[in-house]
Formats: structure tokens, sequence, C-alpha cells
């Protein structure tokens, strides 16, 4: 048996725009999501989240469903455009009724809401009127979208995630153009990863000024980073791998944590990496109570060989490739999810000890974890996934490592995800759900996961 700490917050994550649908209901506006996977061809199939899982109707059902699997904490986001549908001005109430309904029937079945204010669908208005992220005003929208949800939540809500992965958002969506706005440029990611992060720690100043010492919550931001392994022991590997770390994770931590962004990041990108102004910085700085990580896998780093080097990098996989410089490539023996994914569970404890030592021992959670199985469309197949709960189990096994052995202040795992849902360029044609779901009636069926994953929490451990 192996144990977790006393208090140990076990959980699942989803996120609005993948699972409410309803998307032009009870008054909520349009996000970019909504307007770009309109567009032909930015989706698979040219799918969308119109309905997706259908949870606005659902909501009682699929916390019964969480109930069911004695769920600890929930993880989901509040869609902004639900809340605000022009991004600011009037508040619509029905978003604020949806959200209590939601928060109010997991505290009554014991769930602890964790609850990330933005993951990824900005209000299609603040895209079309300003620029989105782009305009530096934006951080100014986002403390006030989130002095709202704080005023109208906080009173039950006790653990905040400002964003989620906002590097999917400035290079995805800013750098290679596969997430909405369905940009592409070698400038603007900078820009947009700058204007979010002066917006996390605007939020997080709105929340300890006017919040947190009566509603007594924690907040922080969730970054997402694959590990990079030096493909050989030569120093320049070395130094690939840990460049890449630092424009993977170090470009958006490094900043609350150390106060500014990462040399080698400065040394390379230069004009195009925008300055923190003096008041920016204090904000910044600190400005995270946890450290959030979403972790899936990893890659083998080594230092260019080819004339060409953006052509040797996979620009999605971590950085901006022209200017980190890392050649990235897999072992042919690791084993690999439907997203072609590699599952490498000991690069897990990898790296939590790096986020450890770089940035001073913060208390961590794995806000994600999870993999993609083939052939789960059919639910006779998706039940029997015996090789989710092998991957959880051995990712779980590297987090008992890292907390026992070396010291690690991990402090919760939270799944990927509850319920197969709309997988954002890829439609529904990738699943991750612990419990399957038929789009055509909605039907939820717990796949094995679910039911092994109970098991682990009710234990507080692995047999």
């Amino acid at each position: 048996m192996k144990t977790f700490p006393a208090n140990f917050t076990w959980g699942a994550a989803t996120a609005s725009h993948q699972i409410e649908g309803a998307w032009r209901e009870d008054g909520r506006g349009p996000c970019i999501w909504d307007a770009f996977s309109h567009v032909p061809g930015k989706v698979h199939q040219n799918q969308n989240a119109d309905i997706a899982c259908d949870h606005y109707h659902r909501v009682e059902e699929d916390v019964a469903l969480m109930k069911a699997m004695g769920l600890k904490a929930y993880r989901f986001s509040l869609s902004w455009s639900r809340l605000l549908p022009q991004g600011r001005g009037a508040v619509n109430e029905a978003g604020v009724a949806f959200y209590n309904r939601l928060i109010d029937a997991l505290l009554a079945n014991g769930i602890t809401p964790w609850v990330t204010l933005y993951h990824w669908d900005l209000p299609l208005a603040l895209q079309l009127e300003i620029d989105g992220l782009l305009n530096p005003e934006i951080a100014d929208h986002f403390a006030h979208y989130a002095e709202i949800c704080f005023d109208r939540f906080g009173d039950r809500v006790k653990n905040w995630i400002t964003l989620n992965e906002p590097w999917c958002s400035a290079v995805l969506g800013h750098g290679i153009g596969y997430f909405a706005p369905g940009r592409t440029s070698q400038t603007e990611p900078y820009l947009a990863a700058h204007n979010l992060i002066r917006a996390h720690a605007k939020i997080v100043d709105v929340y300890r000024r006017k919040f947190q010492s009566t509603q007594r919550g924690v907040i922080g931001i969730t970054n997402n980073c694959d590990w990079r392994e030096p493909k050989t022991d030569a120093a320049a590997d070395r130094a690939a791998a840990e460049r890449g770390l630092e424009f993977f994770l170090g470009w958006f931590a490094d900043p609350i944590y150390r106060g500014d962004y990462p040399e080698v990041m400065r040394a390379a990108v230069g004009a195009r990496l925008p300055e923190f102004s003096d008041a920016d910085r204090a904000l910044v700085r600190g400005s995270s109570d946890f450290f959030g990580l979403n972790f899936y896998g990893g890659m083998l780093a080594s230092e260019p060989t080819g004339a060409n080097v953006a052509s040797t990098v996979p620009t999605g996989n971590g950085g901006m490739a022209a200017d980190q410089r890392v050649e990235l490539s897999d072992d042919p023996s690791w084993e690999k999810t439907d997203l072609n994914w590699n599952v490498v569970p000991h690069f897990c404890r990898k790296m939590l000890n790096w986020i450890d030592r770089r940035y001073g021992h913060p208390p961590i959670y794995i806000t994600e974890n999870g993999m993609a199985l083939p052939g789960e469309d059919d639910v006779t197949v998706a039940v029997n996934d015996t090789r989710r709960i092998d991957y959880i189990n051995r990712y779980l096994e590297a987090c008992h490592a890292a907390i026992t052995e070396d010291g690690v202040d991990l402090r919760g795992y939270i799944v990927w995800t509850l319920m197969d849902n709309f997988e954002w360029a890829l439609g529904y044609s990738k699943r991750f759900g612990l419990h399957h779901v038929d789009y055509a009636t909605g039907r939820r069926t717990p796949k094995q996961s679910a039911k092994w994953y109970a098991g682990v929490m009710r234990r507080n451990g692995l047999e």
C-alpha cells in the first residue's frame, strides 16, 4: 500500500467550453472558440461545442455521477461569456444562477469545488473590439471579471485557478494558429503571454486585497509542461533540455517565482520579449499560493544539428521553435496515447523535482493528468479501459515517490477528465474520460477507470 499524505486532494477536471453546450441559451454570449469552431476546416470534421456533453442541462446528473465514484474535488471552469456576455458590462444573472446550482450541488454532496476562471474561452466581443490578448487593457478586463466571480461565488469556493495553460493560449492560439483565435506569428505569442501573466497578477491582487482575508481561500495559476530529457549525456544536450524547460515552463513560472523571464529567453528572443514595468513586476512576483501543473509526458532534447533549426523542432511542443533551438525526439520503445503523446511516468517525478528545486519548494497540485485511448467511441470497448488504469497508476506511483523519497510538497492530483468531451481542434475524435459519453443521447457510462479511481480516493493511496 502506497499511502498519500493526509488531506491529499483527489479530483477530476473538466472545462466549461468542452462540456456545457447551451452556447446560445439564457443570455450567454459567444466566445472565441464558438467563432473558431464554426469556421470550416478549423476543427476535426467541422465539429463544435454547441451541445457538447449538454452539462448545462445535466448538472444534477453529473454531480450524482461524481458522488457515485466518491469524488473528493471537482475542478471546472467558468464561462466568462456566460457570466458577462460582452466580456464586460452587465452581468448575466442566468449564468450566475447556473454556477450557483453547480457549486451548491457539489457542496451538498461533499465535493470540493476547484474553479478555473479562464480556460481559453475569451468572450468574442473582447477579441473583436480590443484585439483580445494582444491589448494590454485585457488584464484589467480579466481582473474585473474575476472580481465578479469572487463576489458571487467566493463565499463557497475556496480554491481558485486564474488561468489554465496560458502557454496554449499564446503559442497554439497566436503562434501556430491551431487554437482560437487562430493567428500565426513569431511575435504575438510573447505579447499574449505577457498580458496573460499581467492578467493573472491583477486577478490575484484583487483577490488578496478584497476577498482573501474574509473568504479564506487560496489562488494560483496552472501551467503545462512536458519533461525534456537530454538525449545523450553530452553537455550540449543537457543544456538543450534545460533550455527547453525554461522556454516552456520557465516562460510563465519564472516571472511569478523569480521576478522576470528566464535569462535564456531574454538572450534568444531579444526585443520581441516584452519588459515588465516596475508596477507589473511588483504584482507578478509572488502571485501564486500554489503551483498548478498539467503534466502528460515528455520528449528527448538535443542540440539541433541541421542548418534549418525551425524545421527540426515541432513548434507546438514547447517554447517557440526557432527561438529555443531545441531538437525534440522520441524513444521508439515508449508507449503512446491516442494523441501520440509519450507515456513516461518517471518523467513526472523528474518534472516535480525540477519545479521543487527551481521555485523554492512550493506546494504543488497536479491539476491535469490522463490519457486518450483509441476505440472508445464504442462503449463496450471504452468501459474496459485497463490501459488508462495502468497509466494513472504508474503516474501516481511517480508522484508518491516524489513525495516520500524526494520531499516534494505535492498536495493533490486531479485527473483529466471526468467525462469524454469536446477536445478542442480534435473535436470528438479523442476520449480522455473516466466516463464514456454517447454524444447522440448524452448517456454517461462509468468506465473501469472510474471505479478503480474511486478505490484510490477511498484508500488515499495505491494498492
